[in-house]
């Protein structure tokens, strides 16, 4: 992991460049997608470095189909090993049995919690054994997220390298490559959706809106994050 800190040279690099450094260095990466517009152009990148690229998602199971459509589309493009994480089913009863299946709308504190069973430990289930994880994570997408670095120990994950290759890529980067390069892309974002999570906590956004206006859209004023990539006590 300290090589990984060692690399200012990897601020110059090109995204498929960033990814080659973080196969080459590391045993075992994974791939962690969302197959929004990001993780289509990750997966057509290292799928180009590496034979089979392991690309571990999280099932919520609350995700709309869509999501699972696009998934299905990648397997049959892409000779990707796909692991799809689930949440603890214990966990998610005993939550749903407390606060309701709709709790997320009650407070942002349940919210958070909603998103902590579902997805962010999860995560830290999947990532177990692995020594590197990918993210489509970009500065340009919030506040929250401007700070990101290209490639960081991820001390939520046990040190092991955090690595955004498209950390300094634009909106419009990212939709010229999808566009160039014919790759599948989510049919929710022809409704209108500019950034894609669960299907009751994300609506489409309106001209004029930030990116992430339609996550948690009922929540005014506050932090448009799940956990994931944030925590309220993280300096971003």
């Amino acid at each position: 992991m300290s090589s990984a800190l060692k690399l200012p040279n990897l601020q110059g690099a090109t995204a498929e460049e960033v990814l080659r450094w973080t196969y080459a260095n590391h045993r075992r990466v994974a791939l962690v997608a969302s197959f929004q517009a990001e993780s289509s152009v990750l997966i057509d990148l290292a799928s180009r470095v590496v034979e089979r690229p392991e690309v571990v998602t999280l099932d919520t199971g609350r995700l709309p189909e869509e999501t699972h459509q696009v998934m299905d589309a990648f397997r049959s493009r892409y000779g990707i090993r796909l692991r799809v994480q689930a949440p603890d089913p214990e966990e998610v009863i005993e939550m749903v049995a407390e606060h309701g299946p709709n709790l997320f709308y009650d407070s942002v504190e349940l919210r958070r919690h909603c998103c902590e069973v579902r997805k962010s430990r999860p995560l830290a289930r999947a990532l177990a054994g692995f020594d590197a994880w990918v993210t489509g994570v970009r500065r340009e997408q919030g506040p929250t997220r401007a700070g990101t670095a290209i490639v960081a120990a991820d001390a939520a994950h046990g040190g092991i390298a955090k690595v955004a290759p498209l950390a300094g890529w634009s909106k419009e980067q990212v939709w010229t490559y999808i566009r160039e390069h014919r790759l599948p892309f989510h049919p929710l974002y022809d409704q209108g959706f500019t950034s894609i999570g669960c299907a009751p906590c994300t609506r489409a956004t309106k001209p004029g809106e930030d990116e992430r206006a339609g996550r948690w859209y009922w929540e005014t004023g506050g932090v448009k994050e799940c956990g994931l990539h944030w925590s309220p006590g993280s300096a971003q």
